[in-house]
């Protein structure tokens, strides 16, 4: 296709208008030829909502391993073998810690993660003491908790507790579901961003993708993802983990995620679009592309995983002209 028809697209997502399954069917579909101005016309759609600005965020595993649930692409599921660092829940102290750290690498969302279907009531206490701890010392710093499913007396302690948006990602499509997960169901996911809805927190929701899911099913994520209106949308590509039902799968490359990001950007134009997990295994070279379609990324580790170091990532954003959104050091 020529640069007019992606700016076709981008002028319909500039105006709300959803692009047609044909037409989200080839973004996907372009090929490597096409990359730069398909991302051109993405681009479009990102400055509108977001200009040049990056957002960071920093990841921290609050409570790791010795997860009951069988999620095929995960280190820390009862389905993995793989070596890890096993820990129970870090302390108040360890997460402010964790925070000073966060604001000192220009972070301005700070994200906390425990392994587990869902905190039990002990653990909301634990987890809800040390939201007030990070909130009372670094009121400007945005908390993102990802605790698993959650009920809704859950999701509004936490909106009590000072947390701002909760992270619950759909990961696939319904019908994909059931091949990578099955002690709990797509349904399970959905209710529990309802639930963070009706509550009043914000939303990020997003997409684990590379696991064998088909073009459908991209797309399927896509349209679920814009019609629950999420507000921050990370795409994770999948980072393949020794001992994990999914060891060795890797059917990405650097522009074909870039064609992801484009459609994701595209359908869900006013969600900050964040690369998540796998971004250096999959865009490699291209990552610093990748930020003309999505404003958002982590800075430093995984949760089980490494991330590049941060210096490449910070000279990444100035090479790139890109200015740091809502750093809470500055």
């Amino acid at each position: 296709m020529k640069s007019a028809s992606w700016n076709r697209f981008a002028d319909k997502a500039l105006k709300g208008t959803v692009l047609s399954r044909e037409e989200s069917s080839l973004v996907l579909g372009s090929s490597p030829s096409e990359t730069a101005s398909l991302v051109a016309a993405a681009y479009r759609v990102r400055h509108k909502y977001f200009g040049n600005r990056i957002k960071l965020n920093y990841l921290v595993n609050a409570k790791s391993g010795n997860c009951r649930e069988d999620c095929h692409y995960c280190s820390q599921s009862r389905s993995s073998k793989a070596s890890i660092n096993k820990y129970p829940w870090i302390t108040s102290q360890e997460m402010i810690a964790m925070a000073e750290r966060a604001i000192a690498l220009h972070a301005g969302r700070f994200c906390i993660a425990a392994s587990g279907r869902k905190p039990n009531a002990a653990e909301l206490t634990h987890i809800l003491g040390c939201v007030k701890a990070v909130r009372k010392k670094y009121p400007r710093l945005e908390i993102c908790c990802s605790l698993g499913l959650l009920e809704p007396d859950q999701a509004e302690a936490l909106k009590h507790a000072g947390v701002h948006a909760v992270n619950h990602n759909l990961n696939t499509s319904e019908r994909f579901h059931k091949q990578i997960c099955a002690t709990h169901t797509y349904a399970d996911r959905a209710a529990t961003v309802r639930r963070l809805h009706a509550a009043g927190l914000s939303v990020c929701c997003g997409a684990l993708l590379g696991m064998g899911e088909t073009e459908e099913d991209i797309i399927d994520l896509a349209y679920a993802l814009r019609e629950m209106k999420v507000e921050s949308l990370p795409v994770n590509f999948l980072m393949p983990v020794d001992g994990t039902p999914l060891a060795g799968r890797d059917g990405l490359s650097p522009t074909r995620c870039l064609n992801i990001l484009c459609l994701y950007r595209f359908l869900n134009p006013e969600a900050s679009l964040r690369i998540a997990g796998g971004r250096e295994i999959h865009l490699r070279s291209l990552q610093a592309m990748a930020l003309y379609v999505a404003n958002s990324i982590f800075i430093g580790d995984y949760l089980t995983a490494k991330g590049q170091p941060v210096e490449a990532d910070l000279a990444m954003i100035r090479d790139l002209g890109f200015e740091i959104e809502g750093d809470s050091k500055s």
